[in-house]
C-alpha cells in the first residue's frame, strides 16, 4: 500500500492544475480510451481492459492423459495517461487487477507503470519510475491488448525483466530520406519492480537502438504488433539492446532479494547478468512479421561461500553432481543461453487475423532454462486465430494451438516424468474501452 500511495502522490502533484481548470471531452474512440483536455495544453487519456482467459494442456506419449484446463481473467487493466504541453510534461500511471504477472508466471503485478517524463524538446524525452524497460527485446515494447498471438513467446518470459524503476531516457532523430534513428538509455536498481525494502546488489544500465530507414509506422504501429492501419508502404524497425546488471538477486533481474548469497564476512555477494540481443519488425499491407535473438551470460564471484534458502537459513552446501561447485551452482539457478522467436501473420480486410509463431530456447550447460518442471524444453510451435469484433483493438476474440517438443529429464505439471511432449490451447477474449 506504501508503493501505491508514493507514486498516487507524484502523480496527483503533476497533473493537478489539469483537474483545477475547466474540462471537455475531447474524443472517445472504442479500445483508445476516453480522452478530455483543457486549456494550454493539458490532457488526459483514460483507458482499460479486461481479458478472460481459458488454457488447456495435454501430455502425449502416456496413455489416458486427461486435459488439464485453466480458467483465470488473463488481465483486468486501467491506464491514466496526461499531458501538460506547455510545461513539457507528461506521465503514467496503469494498475493491473487481475492477481497474475505480464508474462503469467504467478505472482502478482498490481502496479504496472507509474512514471512522470519530461520532454526538454520535441526529439528527447526523459523519464523516471517504474516503466517498461528498452533493454528487453521487442515483444515487450508492444500493448498487451494488440499481440498478434493469445500469448507472448517463450523468449519473453525466459529473459524479460518487463518493467523496471528508475532513469530513462530516449530520442528521436531524423537521418536522412525518411528515416529515423530512436535511441534509448535507462539506468535501473536492477531488480524489476520497485522495492521499498533493502535494494539487493548494484545498478543496471543498458540501452536500445533502433533503425526505422522507410519512416515512421502509422498511429504508433511500432508499439502494436497486429497491422490494423493496413501501412501502405514497407515500414521496418530493426533495432539492437544490451544490459548490464551488477549484483543481481534474481533469475534475470525480476525478482528482488529472491537468490542470494554470501561471503566469509557475511557480506552479499552476487553474480552479474550481461544480456543482449537483435530484433525487427516489418508490417506492410495487414501483414506483420517479429524476429527476436536474446542472449545472456554471468559471470560469478570468486569469493561466495554460503548462500540463503528460501526459508532465510544459510547453507554452503553448493553440491553439482555431487561435487562442491558454486560457479555451476549459481550459474544453474540464472537464466542462461540463447532464445531465437519469429512469428508472422495478416490480417484480412475483414478483420480475420492467422498467425504462426516458432520459438527456441538454446539452454547454457548451467542454466535455469534446464529445469525439468518449468522449462527443459527447447521449441515451440503456435498457430492461432483471430477476429476483431471492431475496427481497432476495441474487441477481438483470439485462440491458438501450441505444440512443445519436450527434453528428456522433464516433468508435468504434478512433478510426475513426462514420456512425451505438450500440446497447449488458449482462448481469450478482449475487451477494451
Amino acid at each position: 500500500m506504501r508503493n501505491i500511495t508514493f507514486y498516487l502522490a507524484i502523480l496527483l502533484l503533476s497533473f493537478s492544475r489539469l483537474v483545477a481548470q475547466e474540462m471537455y471531452l475531447n474524443s472517445y474512440t472504442m479500445g483508445e480510451g476516453i480522452s478530455v483536455g483543457g486549456d494550454q495544453g493539458y490532457s488526459m487519456v483514460l483507458r482499460g481492459y479486461v481479458q478472460p482467459f481459458l488454457e488447456v494442456k495435454k501430455y502425449t506419449g502416456m496413455e489416458e492423459t486427461p486435459l488439464y484446463p485453466r480458467f483465470r481473467m488473463r488481465r483486468l487493466r486501467l491506464r491514466l495517461t496526461g499531458e501538460a504541453a506547455q510545461q513539457k510534461i507528461d506521465y503514467r500511471f496503469q494498475i493491473d487487477l487481475s492477481g497474475t504477472s505480464e508474462i503469467g508466471e504467478g505472482g502478482s503485478d498490481f502496479l504496472l507503470d507509474a512514471w512522470v517524463a519530461y520532454n526538454p524538446t520535441s526529439r528527447i524525452k526523459i523519464s523516471f519510475g517504474q516503466r517498461a524497460t528498452p533493454t528487453d527485446n521487442r515483444e515487450l515494447t508492444m500493448g498487451s491488448q494488440s499481440l498478434q498471438l493469445v500469448e507472448r513467446s517463450r523468449l519473453t518470459s525466459a529473459f524479460s525483466s518487463i518493467r523496471e524503476f528508475g532513469l530513462f531516457a530516449q530520442g528521436s532523430f531524423r537521418s536522412g530520406r525518411g528515416s529515423y534513428l530512436r535511441p534509448y538509455l535507462a539506468i535501473t536498481n536492477g531488480d524489476g519492480l520497485n522495492v521499498f525494502g533493502k535494494d539487493h546488489g548494484g545498478m543496471k544500465v543498458g540501452g536500445r537502438l533502433d533503425f526505422l530507414p522507410f519512416g515512421l509506422f502509422t498511429n504508433l504501429g511500432q508499439f502494436r504488433q497486429v497491422d490494423m492501419v493496413r501501412e501502405q508502404a514497407p515500414k521496418l524497425v530493426i533495432g539492437g539492446h544490451t544490459s548490464y546488471n551488477q549484483g543481481m538477486s534474481s533469475r534475470r533481474g525480476r525478482d528482488s532479494g529472491s537468490i542470494l548469497y554470501l561471503n566469509d564476512l557475511n557480506q552479499e555477494s552476487l553474480p552479474n547478468y550481461l544480456k543482449y540481443g537483435i530484433d525487427f519488425l516489418f508490417k506492410y499491407r495487414g501483414f506483420s512479421a517479429l524476429g527476436e535473438f536474446v542472449g545472456s551470460q554471468a559471470t560469478v564471484p570468486e569469493d561466495i561461500t554460503q548462500r540463503i534458502r528460501n526459508n532465510g537459513t544459510i547453507s554452503t552446501n553448493f553440491l553439482v553432481d555431487g561435487m562442491q561447485d558454486v560457479d555451476r551452482y549459481v550459474k544453474g539457478r540464472m537464466m542462461l543461453g540463447k532464445a531465437y522467436n519469429l512469428q508472422m501473420g495478416y490480417l484480412f480486410k475483414n478483420r480475420l487475423s492467422i498467425d504462426g509463431r516458432y520459438t527456441h530456447l538454446r539452454a547454457d550447460q548451467h542454466s535455469f532454462l534446464n529445469n525439468g518442471t518449468f522449462y527443459n524444453r527447447p521449441t515451440y510451435y503456435t498457430i492461432g486465430l483471430g477476429y476483431f469484433l471492431a475496427k481497432g483493438y476495441g474487441a477481438k476474440i483470439q485462440m491458438s494451438c501450441t505444440y512443445i517438443q519436450v527434453a528428456e529429464g522433464s516433468n508435468d505439471i504434478f512433478g510426475d516424468p513426462i514420456q512425451g511432449n505438450e500440446w497447449i490451447g488458449r482462448l481469450i477474449t478482449s475487451f477494451a474501452f
